[in-house]
């Protein structure tokens, strides 16, 4: 039988024809005179409804459902080695797997670009060859038999994986999909050691081993690495057996007998020098090249004391073996919490002497705090991934907060904050969103920052008992399983007994952020009336339930009350008591939101002289500086600012001093102020600023000390000194002066001598430019390209056709966007060169990378309006 269906658009038009019908019947009893509509209109009609349900259908299309487990993998063994000219690992891993709950006859991999050449089942005496199919993505087993989730199975593969094959791709945190990445494999590249490494989020792992790649999917493993005697291995777990096989080759047996997900398994291969260290027993190591051994130590240094913290306010013991972290050379990201061993980006190479102002324990604690969210508790899927995010995120604030005060933590707060409203100008999108392209897209500062804020405001909502209680429950209770933010409600309120669901809608499950308007009634002193309006795009974002506090000062002391905001326009009567002159709403900037008010010049004077929060008195300053930069009573406070216990004030001041030169005639003891915050500081960033400001006001007259400075220890200290130093035309030794550096490597060394060079057009250094493009690596060869371009544009006979090659190759092919961008922007300094403007162009049309691509079509664009 053969049922015809009437298409889909006959269908609506008689929808649309039947429900006019039966209105105009109404119309008529009720004495309306009927209408009648054309045909345009039904047509109209029927064309917004085909567009609502083609919209509909997409949307359950591209809806990402959390991977079903058909299978449950129980353990993995992988006997690896490595072909380090064709790039390629050869590999034999067996399975262990049983059916999740329904019969199986198949067993889907994921297995990204092997050569697959033999797949066998093991028995308890013999293995079973199996037919398999295989389309490059996943391969597909067929089993000799059905079998049922009491059922066990091994299974044998023995293949080749091709992880440079149709790698690329990536995201914003994650630049590359190849998995593993052979680094100066040939050594063909000087001042680049070889070594292999793995990234396996999101699903990148089964690149190099086959596997169920889905973060919902838990696993112990062992690794069988043979490698080149001469390298050292890193793995997840611990090493079992390290064997010299009698060819100049080791096999090493790493083990990871606890379960986690897939993409937290990690391979690292190369020369490394082992740093040790330990908590409560526990080996917490660093590996780094041999260069940066003794700086390795200050670096991550702190490691222990991190440990131990969070293990405290968590109330959850480190869960793991072991915890080891190594810098990488190349590496696709800021870092990756691979279980039990970190892996970071080669900024962290740092020498003894530039660890002294190393400022990377933001980083290193969010990949710690992984360990615990994300790696002992995960994401069931990619949709849910601030649940790993937005705690790592959030660590980094408690680590400051625990280690450097409060002060530091706010303003680092308030900067994660403007990282996610910066982003939030461009896309506006649920926290928690099952609907996205891929997993790639779900790094952002979405996830990141405004999952940490969020995070922050539940704690202050809660307070710190029940915040870390519950925390402590979630844990527990999810200990090696997945999770999805409903896991994260329910722990919080079968802690606490409250219903958070309105919390949990609004901020994980909504997207945008409140837009706060508000303004104070200051007529009754005693009873202050505060009203507050919420003004964002209500069709698209919520209405939002705040609870916020208000404060205000008395007599010296500072007194707090919390009310809660749940209407669009709402008053609050404050009934502060005593006379009051200045509220202050949000002070400590817990809410994640816009805020708009007429504040003026005397209510941030008093902000500043009154308040103990550093992130109010900074945020007064600030507003002074910019809005009421004329007044001389703002001077005099900025001076007072050089003065300020929280250092970030003291830097901001110099900062915007130095931006207003007619301050310095009111500002008492500038000059005795400014040299002993550069004697003195206990902050070298601004021991730095202030140097920079007193060669402005009297280089000649500081020289001395510019060059007494220029030996400090710190490299801020010395590489404002020194630059200092060179930018004072009256000292006649400046030539001299600058060849006793010319060996330095630090990039604020060698910035400060390479605009002493352009400055002063000296020939000669072309050779020195060259080597230091060669020395100098990571986010500094970025600062550093504007440098090199331009002493090659102003003296083109020092070597300009090696630097247009050499920025050529860098701007094509270098593995960071950012490097790219900056190689591309220095080309236009010799765009007048023949053949320059068109690989300029050809290198724009190459680029993959969104963000470098725009920036390029910019620089392009602004040359070709101007000629």
């Amino acid at each position: 039988m053969r049922i015809w269906k009437p298409k889909l658009s006959l269908l609506l038009l008689w929808f649309v024809f039947w429900s006019c019908q039966s209105t105009k019947n109404t119309l008529v009893n009720n004495e309306i005179p009927p209408q009648e509509l054309a045909a345009a209109d039904l047509l109209e009609e029927s064309n917004k409804k085909q567009d609502l349900i083609r919209g509909l259908e997409n949307k359950i299309s591209a809806y990402q459902e959390t991977r079903r487990r058909d299978f449950d993998l129980l353990h993995t063994a992988l006997d690896l080695s490595f072909d380090y000219e064709k790039e390629l690992v050869h590999g034999q891993a067996e399975l262990s797997l049983k059916p999740y709950f329904f019969p199986q006859n198949e067993l889907v991999l994921d297995a990204k670009d092997f050569e697959v050449h033999n797949v066998w089942m093991m028995g308890k005496k013999e293995e079973e060859a199996l037919n398999f199919s295989y389309n490059g993505r996943q391969l597909t087993l067929y089993l000799p038999t059905t079998l049922t989730r009491k059922d066990t199975i091994k299974v044998k593969i023995k293949y080749t994986a091709h992880p440079n094959e149709n790698a690329g791709g990536g995201s914003k945190a994650i630049t590359d999909t190849k998995g593993l990445y052979f680094i100066n494999a040939r050594g063909e590249e000087k001042n680049k050691p070889t070594q292999i490494w793995t990234q396996g989020e999101t699903e990148h792992n089964s690149k190099w081993f086959p596997t169920i790649d889905s973060p919902n999917e838990r696993v112990t493993q062992e690794l069988r690495l043979t490698v080149d005697a001469k390298y050292r291995t890193l793995s997840n777990g611990l090493l079992k057996s390290s064997k010299a096989n009698g060819d100049g080759t080791r096999t090493d047996h790493w083990v990871m007998d606890l379960p986690h997900a897939p993409y937290l398994a990690a391979v690292i291969v190369g020369d490394f020098v082992e740093v040790k260290d330990s908590w409560e027993g526990m080996q917490v190591n660093y590996y780094v090249e041999k260069e940066f051994e003794s700086g390795a130590k200050k670096v991550f240094g702190n490691t222990p004391e991190m440990i131990g913290f969070f293990s405290e306010i968590l109330g959850v013991k480190y869960p793991w073996q072991r915890y080891d972290q190594v810098v990488v050379r190349d590496f696709v990201s800021g870092a990756m919490e691979n279980t039990t061993i970190s892996v970071f980006m080669e900024e962290l190479n740092l020498n003894e002497r530039e660890a002294i102002d190393s400022e990377w324990d933001g980083i290193i604690a969010h990949e710690l705090f992984h360990q615990w969210f994300g790696n002992l508790v995960t994401n069931e899927s990619w949709a849910n991934l601030t649940l790993n995010e937005a705690f790592a995120n959030y660590s980094e604030y408690l680590w400051y907060e625990y280690k450097n005060g409060k002060d530091d933590a706010d303003m680092h707060h308030v900067s994660e904050m403007e990282q996610y409203l910066d982003e939030s100008k461009e896309k506006q999108v649920d926290l928690i969103r099952f609907y996205h392209e891929n997993g790639e897209d779900m790094f952002d500062s979405h996830s990141y920052a405004k999952g940490g804020r969020i995070l922050h405001m539940l704690r202050r909502h809660l307070g710190d008992d029940a915040f870390f209680a519950s925390l402590n429950h979630y844990l527990t209770k999810h200990a090696f399983k997945a999770v999805e933010v409903h896991d994260l409600r329910l722990a919080f309120e079968e802690v606490t007994g409250m219903d958070l669901n309105w919390f949990f809608n609004q901020w994980f499950l909504a997207s945008g952020h409140p837009i706060l308007e508000y303004e104070v009634d200051y007529s009754q002193p005693e009873n202050l009336l505060l009203t507050v309006a919420q003004r964002q795009d209500l069709s698209n974002t919520p209405l939002y339930r705040i609870p916020f506090k208000v404060s205000w000062y008395h007599e010296g002391k500072r007194f707090e009350k919390e009310l809660v905001l749940d209407k669009a326009w709402q008053q609050f009567a404050v009934d502060n008591g005593a006379p009051v002159t200045e509220l202050y709403v949000d002070e400590a900037a817990e809410i994640l939101a816009e805020k708009v008010s007429y504040r003026g010049k005397q209510h941030f004077i008093n902000q500043y002289r009154t308040s103990v929060l550093g992130l109010a008195r900074y945020e007064a300053l600030d507003s002074l500086a910019s809005m009421f930069a004329e007044d001389k009573d703002v001077a005099e406070l900025m001076g007072k600012g050089l003065e300020d216990g929280f250092w970030a004030i003291r830097e901001l001041a110099i900062m915007k001093i130095s931006l207003h030169p007619e301050w310095l005639l009111f500002i008492d003891n500038l000059e005795e102020k400014l040299f002993e915050i550069a004697e003195n500081d206990p902050k070298n960033t601004v021991r730095l600023g202030a140097i920079e400001l007193l060669a402005l006001i009297d280089g000649e007259k500081y020289s001395p000390s510019f060059l007494r400075w220029m030996n400090h220890p710190s490299y801020y200290v010395a590489g404002a000194a020194l630059g200092a130093y060179l930018e004072t035309e009256e000292n006649i030794n400046r030539e001299e002066v600058a060849a006793r550096f010319m060996e330095e490597k630090n990039i604020r060394m060698v910035v400060a001598l390479a605009n002493y060079f352009i400055a002063e057009e000296i020939p000669g250094k072309g050779g020195w430019f060259h080597e230091k493009l060669d020395q100098i690596r990571g986010q500094a060869l970025y600062y550093y390209l504007g440098y090199y371009g331009d002493y090659f544009a102003k003296l083109p006979g020092e070597g300009s056709e090696l630097a247009i090659a050499n920025l050529l190759k860098l701007a094509g092919s270098h593995r960071a966007n950012y490097v790219r961008i900056a190689a591309f922007m220095g080309l236009f300094a010799f765009v007048e060169e023949a053949g320059v403007l068109d690989s300029a162009r050809q290198i724009w049309l190459k680029e993959e990378d969104e963000m470098a691509k725009r920036y390029m079509e910019f620089f392009l664009s602004s040359y070709l309006d101007e000629n």
